[in-house]
């Protein structure tokens, strides 16, 4: 599991991310929510759950862009397992908690 944009609140100010920067930050090794280098290796299926100020265009033009670059690699019987899911609701964030409230951000479950 992945979750991004991972930010304090004090750098969520001064940062703007994307549809496309949110979801390649989850292609990231840091960004991972386990010790493992999602580079090694290929994914049998992707599910991108967007929340807040997304829309379709946007992430179907990222993904267009991931799945030309073959950045990530899928098992070769599931060639194009990306499932995604927007909602317009931003995140709530806990009172008090350092993690920033943020216009845009995704969740990505793979296996």
């Amino acid at each position: 599991a992945t979750f991004a944009p991972i930010l304090s609140a004090d750098r969520a100010y001064h940062e703007s991310h994307s549809v496309a920067d949110i979801t390649n930050q989850c292609f990231e090794p840091q960004s991972q929510m386990v010790k493992c280098d999602p580079r090694q290796g290929k994914y049998m299926s992707v599910c991108l759950l967007y929340r807040g100020d997304v829309i379709s265009k946007d992430v179907n033009a990222v993904l267009s862009s991931i799945k030309t670059k073959r950045t990530v690699q899928f098992v070769s019987w599931s060639p194009t397992g990306f499932k995604v899911g927007i909602n317009s609701q931003p995140i709530c964030v806990v009172p008090g908690s350092e993690l920033a409230k943020v216009p845009r951000s995704v969740c990505m479950l793979s296996n």
